[in-house]
């Protein structure tokens, strides 16, 4: 109610009626007085004379300052266009899901923090991002900084322009739902989070535009306001008015030979009637609006038809004005938000801009990089922390870019795993093979602020150097490290660099020149905190002019900056670590057997500069290398000649020495490796073996079970033929006759297929023989071979399977008689009173001389399968109490779960009247025979 009453008042308020109601931009020209180009220039002047009074209005500096401030910010853009830094940015752009990331990424416009802190955060954004299961969906946003900018300067926002604050603003709270559904599955999802955590997402806004307008129609709906679906009800009565008249006065012209087919349509934004020329006097009082182009046909008006068409072009003027005035409070709506909605977009960007870091993370195969802390600089007794910079394993992200792109996504991973980084990788697919960059070591210890770096031309110098301060950019604005390891260094308030010519002839300015001024500049905005870069220091001049003066300024460095890393040909320079602790040497390496450059670090070297094996590898004249050879002699000392090559010679012995010791530690390795393979693989042999073995036994005793049954069967075949023709006097013969073929069966399968183990209390002093079958304690109760005698150590080799072993004799016991029992069905006996269905042969003790032979019957069984066990055990004891004296009961109980076994067995046990019972076996499962003897009653 509250909407429409506030659009009442807009329309009551504002009076449309002056205005020419043809287009939505012509009411806001109207309102406000400035075209709407000219409105966003003024806009754009007024943010930034804003942002400008307040910057000033906060900081308030002298002009020495902010001349400092100036120089900073330029080397700082500089140095980012020479370690092309916008090269890194608009990689990590093509990640990024929406417009507004994209553009942020370009030009280097991706975020650097502005303290440790500000950093910190951005590696736990990045971080968290990496570890989405899923990409999360930014779909239907939009940037709307320009939308909320026309709101502001009073221009009249359009139905599509309303429509995407709208579906931005339902987006951005769909991703913070996302983002709270799979943070419920772990707290590493905090830092993305706590970007969106607490962010207005203009709900109520957001409801009254979908409210007033359908977003796929791109239309205002008639409950945008009550007078707007007044008018609309009656210009649509209106409407039907008008079309039936008109279609029956277009019929009734047609009938009368005015027009060849009836024509209703518009002109002048009226409706009207198409009538010959010849036939205008059918419409008396009707007004001409159009002729066509032939003149032969009349667009007439009707004279019925002019009120209702005034009345068609009234409403449509009102509907057009109800419309203006729900998209003017709705502009309102959004132009009274503008820094919510400000708000929302930015939050939504830089979650926008962690997500495009941490999938460029995942696809660079990159790892968090840690800054170190003040504590852990100065104190040598942490273990491993005591080094300044800890980078271990460093490719240049954009020497990588070529490689990675050139692989597969699965072998991505791989590849830097089994650290492929300097071998010759297959590209999938491609046919080309991409040679991907030499990963570096950099590691500097905390005393030391300057390193030296020399070594020959195209040996590396410059990217190493360019290297570190990529990385040191990239850590700092969040991103990820390709390197092994946890990458160490310290966050650098600024990273300045002079690197390349740049040589002007505009400002009048040599090589040695433009270094100089640069160095200048550099050496009044460094800190203690930052990081300086220096390529080929003190070059283009003379070279003992050049030496003194780069090593005063080297001197200054050590003294001010964090770390500083320059690059050299000067041998002297080199010099300064043996009389000052705050210098570290490095070299490039060069191999002089194939004068090519490996692009290793040696830390601690000096490297020479081999400008004579490089000028003999691209072919230099062999007389001009020898003349320059014997300037080489004069000019440098011999004894400083031979210690150089001395010690080059020893470093590199060292080197090769432990290269062998690595590659012999490797080779031990991959043999244990290889070792504990086969042990595993073997392992899971026996397993497999071990079933198979099982599954081949059962096989075996369900093939016996089949054979066993295939012969009963013909025994109980047999015995019901000769019972059907046998006379009363031959019955005992032939159950005799069925009795001993039966025990045949059982003596036949006696020994393979009912043999137990017996404990017996002497078999520790049995001695094992060749052949014998055995035992083993701890092999289960599988039959085994003894193969090898019994050895001194009181051992014998026996065979399991296929497995070979060595078992102590007190461990072995061999195999002997024991009581077996079997158990056939017989079916039923045709003509005999008593029908037996169970032979039960059993070896008869003494005690057992008064029962008679086990035969089933069905009044000695009783069967308590799908019984519970209370009435189980009811139903048992009644029928034991009704057996008869020295009788024999069949107790039926199944194989189910056990539960009405176990009863069964439990009452057999402890009942008086039983003797004994007989539990199930192989061929008898789930029935047990108990032996009854006579009640005390019946004594």
């Amino acid at each position: 109610m509250g909407v429409l009453r506030g659009f009442t008042l807009i329309s009551k308020s504002l009076n449309f009626s002056h205005f020419p109601l043809t287009r939505a931009p012509i009411l806001s020209k109207s309102l406000n007085p400035y075209p709407r180009s000219f409105s966003r220039v003024l806009s754009i002047t007024h943010d930034a004379i804003r942002a400008s009074s307040i910057s000033k209005a906060a900081t308030f500096t002298f002009p020495e300052t902010e001349n400092k401030v100036g120089v900073s910010e330029e080397l700082c853009k500089e140095m980012e266009e020479t370690l092309e830094w916008p090269s890194i940015c608009a990689k990590v752009s093509s990640f990024a899901s929406t417009a507004a990331g994209r553009a942020a990424c370009q030009g280097g416009g991706l975020p650097i923090g502005r303290d440790r802190e500000e950093s910190q955060k951005l590696l736990n954004q990045t971080a968290a991002a990496a570890f989405l299961p899923h990409e999360l969906n930014f779909s239907g946003i939009e940037d709307l900084s320009d939308i909320v900018s026309l709101a502001v300067v009073g221009e009249l926002l359009t139905v599509r322009e309303l429509c995407t604050v709208e579906r931005s603003l339902r987006a951005a709270r769909r991703v913070l739902e996302d983002l709270e559904r799979i943070g419920e599955s772990s707290e590493r999802y905090l830092p993305l989070l706590d970007i969106l955590q607490g962010c207005d997402f203009l709900t109520e806004l957001v409801d009254n535009i979908g409210h007033c307008i359908d977003c796929t129609l791109s239309i205002v709906l008639d409950r945008a306001s009550p007078t707007l679906e007044s008018v609309r009800l009656k210009r649509k009565v209106n409407m039907e008015k008008l079309d039936s008249l008109l279609k029956e006065v277009s019929m009734s012209v047609y009938q009368a030979g005015g027009i060849d087919s009836p024509l209703i349509t518009k002109r002048r934004s009226r409706m009207c009637i198409g009538i010959k020329a010849s036939h205008k006097s059918l419409l008396p009082g009707g007004v001409v609006l159009s002729v066509s182009s032939s003149g032969a046909t009349y667009f007439m008006e009707p004279r019925d038809a002019v009120e209702l068409n005034n009345m068609e072009v009234r409403l449509s003027n009102a509907e057009k004005a109800e419309e203006l005035a729900v998209l003017g409070f709705l502009t309102s709506g959004v132009a009274a938000s503008e820094m919510r909605i400000r708000g929302v977009m930015e939050k939504i960007l830089e979650l926008d801009l962690a997500s495009a870091r941490g999938a460029y993370a995942k696809w660079l195969n990159g790892v968090c990089p840690q800054f170190v802390e003040d504590f852990e600089k100065i104190d040598p007794n942490i273990d491993g922390k005591n080094l300044l910079v800890d980078i271990e394993g460093i490719q240049h992200p954009l020497l990588l870019e070529p490689f990675l792109r050139s692989l597969s996504p699965e072998l991505r991973h791989e590849a830097w795993t089994q650290k492929m980084s300097n071998q010759n990788a297959q590209a999938l697919g491609s046919g080309k093979e991409v040679k991907a960059p030499v990963p570096l070591d950099i590691k500097v210890q905390n005393p030391k602020k300057v390193v030296v770096i020399s070594g020959p031309n195209t040996g590396g110098k410059t990217a190493t150097m360019k290297t570190l301060g990529l990385t040191s950019i990239m850590a700092k604005a969040g991103l990820f490290l390709p390197a092994r390891k946890t990458p160490r260094l310290p966050w650098f308030d600024q990273i300045l660099a002079d690197i390349g010519d740049h040589q002007s002839l505009e400002h009048s300015l040599s090589t040695f020149s433009a270094h100089i001024s640069r160095i200048r500049k550099i050496l009044e905005v460094a800190s203690e905190k930052s990081l300086v870069l220096i390529d080929e220091i003190g070059c283009g001049t003379d070279p003992s002019e050049g030496v003194a003066l780069s090593t005063s300024i080297l001197q200054h460095l050590a003294g001010c900056v964090n770390l500083a890393m320059v690059t050299t040909h000067y041998a002297d320079l080199s010099l300064l670590k043996a009389t000052d602790s705050r210098f570290e040497n490095a070299a490039m390496e060069f191999c002089i057997d194939t004068l090519q450059p490996t692009y290793c670090i040696l830390w601690g070297s000096t490297g020479n500069s081999n400008a004579l094996s490089i000028a003999k590898s691209i072919g230099f004249d062999q007389k001009v290398l020898d003349r320059a050879q014997q300037w080489v002699e004069k000019l440098v000392p011999d004894k400083q000649k031979e210690r150089h090559g001395l010690l080059y010679q020893s470093l590199l012995e060292e080197r090769n020495m432990f290269e062998a010791q690595a590659k012999e530690a490797a080779s031990i390795l991959s043999e244990i490796k290889k070792l504990h393979f086969e042990i595993s693989s073997e392992a899971e042999d026996l397993d497999t073996r071990e079933a198979a073995l099982k599954a081949k036994e059962t096989r075996s005793i369900q093939q016996e079970l089949k054979s066993v049954n295939s012969q009963m069967d013909a025994i109980i075949k047999k015995f019901e033929n000769q019972l059907q023709n046998a006379r009363p006097d031959q019955f005992n013969s032939i159950m005799r006759e069925s009795e001993a073929a039966i025990a045949s069966i059982v003596g036949s399968h006696r020994a393979s297929g009912c043999m137990l183990p017996e404990e017996t209390d002497n078999h520790s002093s049995y001695v094992p023989q060749v052949g014998d079958k055995v035992y083993v304690r701890g092999l289960g109760d599988k039959l085994s071979t003894v193969i090898e005698t019994t050895a001194a150590d009181g051992t014998a080799m026996i065979q399991h399977g296929k497995v070979r072993i060595r078992a102590k004799r007190n461990d072995m016991r061999p195999v002997s008689n024991v009581k077996g029992l079997f158990s056939r069905s017989l079916p039923p006996f045709k003509g005999q009173r008593q029908s037996a269905q169970r032979f039960i042969i059993a070896e008869n003790n003494d005690d057992d001389s008064s029962f008679g032979p086990a035969v089933r019957t069905s009044k000695n069984t009783v069967d308590l399968r799908g019984m519970r066990v209370e009435k189980a055990a009811l139903q048992l004891q009644m029928a034991i109490s009704g057996c008869k004296s020295y009788g024999v009961l069949f107790v039926v109980h199944g194989t189910g779960t056990g539960v009405v076994k176990e009863c069964a067995l439990d009452i057999l046990r402890n009942h008086p009247r039983v003797v004994k019972f007989e539990e199930e076996n192989p061929m008898n499962y789930g029935c047990t025979i108990a032996y009854i003897k006579t009640a005390k009653s019946e004594h």
